[in-house]
């Protein structure tokens, strides 16, 4: 089977999962792939359920090896050689890496992206899945991503019971710290970055902008920024004058406000100071997002740090936003001093 026509086969049993319409419009092989997607459905739906009823916030270590057991049995049940990647070294659970080899040494290699961790820990208020109607249900990560790690195993083996995956090689990595990575990248990072190269095709299933009509071909990639302002403290009396300056505060706002007036305008960057503090004594703790200061209305601002991101559609877009914000914070205003620090 071609690249083509196998990835149409997958994307259209995909999305034969979500909605099985149009069905006089579909060719043979088309309705031979909505049958056995149909036979499939109510034995997905158990393992969605199944799935969502296991806490696995990605610190709940235990939880996510469960979700992971859950989903190594499922593909083994058709056909695919399944490891466990243990997490340890990088403070993680670990992933679940699946594997069916072709015979054919030119066959096509998919990757197939998801992941087993969630944003709710747990010690979160924690819903079970519960069914809403016939087309919808909601529960902690029903969406992201218990239900994408359903389609993938459910699209295979629909795939799989009509013969389709005979000439096609298949590694389906489904990661426990996608929504908090371990440290370091290179350890937490490195299954993903092996299946990467080893592929012809990679598709991940998270629910996007949750429309089936659609996929994305392209994120952006991320950064993380921090500022650092330091200035002259003084009695707000003195503040503009040329043996004091304008204080810590106030070049913050200068360089945060040329940020948005030289990039704001530019397709695809967006750039957020998400936490700021500042005063005469101010400390932020990067580790646990938290911040804390002192300063009163009459003294001049010494102190001040901002936490934001920075996200970009290419390396070259983000160098090109690091050089601008560089230069605009090496303008330092009269009595002040401010660095920028850029995560890797």
């Amino acid at each position: 089977m071609s690249l083509l026509k196998f990835s149409q086969a997958l994307i259209f049993t995909l999305a034969s999962t979500v909605s099985l319409t149009s069905y006089a419009a579909l060719n043979k092989n088309e309705r031979e792939i909505v049958k056995q997607v149909e036979q499939n459905m109510p034995q997905a739906l158990k393992e969605i359920e199944q799935a969502v009823n296991i806490n696995s916030g990605s610190l709940n270590i235990e939880g996510v090896k469960k979700v992971g057991a859950l989903a190594s049995e499922q593909l083994k049940a058709i056909g695919f050689k399944v490891e466990w990647l243990d997490g340890s070294a990088f403070n993680r659970a670990g992933h679940v890496l699946a594997t069916h080899e072709s015979n054919d040494p030119d066959a096509i290699k998919i990757l197939m992206i998801g992941h087993l961790d969630t944003v709710f820990a747990k010690h979160d208020n924690f819903t079970t899945y519960k069914q809403i109607d016939e087309h919808t249900a909601r529960g902690p990560g029903v969406a992201d991503m218990k239900g994408g790690n359903t389609i993938i195993i459910t699209a295979l083996k629909s795939l799989q019971a009509l013969n389709l995956l005979e000439n096609v090689s298949i590694k389906v990595l489904l990661t426990g710290d996608e929504e908090s990575s371990g440290r370091p990248l290179s350890l937490s990072k490195k299954a993903i970055v092996d299946g990467a190269i080893w592929a012809d095709v990679a598709l991940g299933f998270e629910n996007g902008d949750n429309n089936i009509k659609t996929a994305m071909a392209a994120r952006r990639g991320y950064t993380g920024w921090t500022l650092n302002v330091t200035a002259n403290a003084a009695h707000s009396s003195q503040i503009f004058s040329d043996s004091v300056g304008y204080g810590a505060i106030y070049e913050a706002s200068r360089i945060l406000n040329d940020f948005r007036e030289q990039l704001a305008t530019q397709p695809n960057l967006t750039f957020n100071p998400g936490l700021i503090v500042g005063g005469t004594d101010a400390d932020y703790d990067s580790a646990n997002s938290s911040a804390t200061a002192f300063g009163k209305s009459n003294v001049i601002a010494q102190t001040v740090h901002v936490a934001g991101d920075l996200r970009a559609l290419s390396p070259k877009q983000v160098e090109d936003a690091k050089k601008v914000m560089q230069q605009i914070v090496a303008k330092s205003l009269n009595g002040s001093h401010a660095e920028l620090i850029f995560e890797d």
